[in-house]
């Protein structure tokens, strides 16, 4: 075997013996490719050398700029190594920020005119003060926002992204009017600067939640920095835009809030259209609840294709029933009777507790459970939520089942919760296998998810459980 080099690419040759070397001439000796982007062919020429024919004939000069920014501003490999809807999302996600540039360039010039800049009666001291407080305070929400919602950003990636970009913008908003303000300049420069701050943790947060999404051959550091570049690209773009546009806005407020007003809108709407262009096959709530009514009411999984365009994305979306996955065992229950009547004909590595009247629903994880278990149990805590709000005349699958058990939920005593909770386990013993296999089939991942249990685990098979 002979190694041979033709311009930077690596081609591997198995060579016959001499003898049978003639019979090579003028034939194919080995293709190459790189990525999907460039195909050759390699002949042998009768002087014994190779040639090297490329498969589609372009214009060199074209071919070697198009080349060029494919390799600075997009993965390596592209488009085998990332998911299907990044080009979708990069380009709506280019134009966001290039709106966003220029909305923040505007709250800046209002800013530094609020603090003083080009004022004579101002001192340097009063508009640092303003300056650290407003950093400061912005600190601040940062600990506070990653502390209380930190665990939640991974798995409503899409709607947490969409939810800092509104607040990015009205953070813009209170910066551009604090000048109109002169009392209140400070505590609003505060504010915005609080609201800034979780605007980072939240994008930052998400925006490597879906790049994990996009990378897909261990290609994440590739992707982040080549996202990274291209956000770079756009903003020096938007600093030269904005250099022609500060002079015509200097000193007419008019024109400052029309253009504020213009490049909001077209930054929600390209947030929205980014966001909306993911399809993600990891199961968070909100998506395994579409699959699974869709699953009850046809008997087929739809596919992530069809299940992210429906997924909702605004923050706080009402549920029926509060549901927490991985509670501790001493918050839902202080009675060992109780206890007891869960673990009784429970094969399952999870435990649930019912509460209608609180309108909650506490899901015990055992310590052995696996994905697939945490995905059944929030399939239960869905189809309990199901017998409350679904038409369940409307389902296909175990419709008489689901009727007599709703009936039975809505007499509304204690009693009969746990008896509802027994019967949804057996109804669900049934589905569930087809389900998963569904799942499956449709090209949605399993082996994690992003359902976000809290980490209380219980193990409820060791030996001191004889004693109750």
């Amino acid at each position: 075997m002979v190694r041979i080099t033709f311009n930077s690419f690596w081609c591997l040759l198995e060579f016959s013996p001499a003898s049978d070397m003639t019979d090579l001439r003028g034939q194919v000796v080995c293709t190459e490719s790189y990525g999907s982007r460039k195909t050759c062919h390699y002949k042998s020429l009768p002087d014994g050398r190779l040639s090297c024919v490329l498969d589609r004939l372009e214009d060199e000069g074209y071919r070697s700029i198009r080349d060029f920014f494919t390799a600075v501003f997009l993965p390596q490999g592209y488009p085998e190594s990332v998911s299907p809807d990044y080009l979708a999302y990069q380009i709506w996600d280019t134009v966001q920020a290039f709106a966003s540039s220029i909305t923040g360039t505007l709250a800046t010039q209002a800013v530094l005119k609020g603090v003083g800049v080009g004022d004579e009666t101002s001192t340097v001291t009063a508009a640092t003060v303003t300056w650290i407080l407003k950093d400061g305070t912005g600190m601040l929400g940062r600990i506070l926002f990653a502390w209380s919602k930190g665990s939640k950003l991974d798995c409503d990636a899409k709607q947490w992204r969409l939810f800092a970009d509104v607040l990015n913008d009205v953070a813009i908003l209170m910066e551009i009017l604090a000048p109109a303000f002169p009392a209140c300049f400070t505590l609003i420069v505060c504010i915005s600067g609080f609201f800034k701050c979780i605007v980072g943790v939240a994008g930052g947060a998400t925006r490597a939640a879906l790049t994990m999404h996009q990378a897909r051959r261990d290609n994440m550091a590739d992707v982040s920095a080549k996202d990274g570049s291209q956000e770079t690209l756009v903003n020096l773009a938007g600093l030269l835009f904005s250099l022609l546009l500060i002079p015509l806005v200097a000193d007419n407020l008019r024109l400052t809030y029309s253009l504020y007003g213009l490049f909001t809108i077209l930054h929600l709407y390209a947030n929205y259209r980014a966001v909306r262009a993911v399809c993600m096959e990891t199961l968070n709530r909100a998506r395994l609840c579409l699959v699974l009514q869709s699953f009850l009411k046809s008997g087929e999984v739809p596919g992530p294709d069809v299940t992210n365009p429906q997924e909702p994305l605004l923050l706080g979306f009402r549920h029926q029933l509060k549901m927490t996955l991985g509670a501790p065992l001493h918050s839902v229950t202080s009675n060992v009777a109780e206890f007891q009547r869960a673990l009784e004909g429970n094969s399952t590595k999870y435990l649930i507790f019912f509460n209608q009247a609180a309108g909650t629903v506490s899901i015990l994880l055992h310590q052995q459970r696996r994905s697939v278990d945490v995905i059944k149990a929030c399939s239960h805590a869905l189809l309990l939520e199901a017998l409350l709000s679904w038409d369940v005349a409307s389902l296909v699958l175990e419709k008489e089942s689901l009727l007599a058990v709703q009936k039975q939920l809505r007499e509304g005593s204690k009693s009969k919760h746990c008896g509802v909770v027994s019967e949804t386990h057996r109804i669900l013993d049934r589905i569930f296998p087809k389900f998963l296999a569904g799942l499956m089939a449709a090209g949605w991942v399993t082996e994690r998810n992003l359902l976000g249990p809290e980490e209380w685990r219980v193990d409820w098979t060791v030996a001191g459980k004889k004693a109750f």
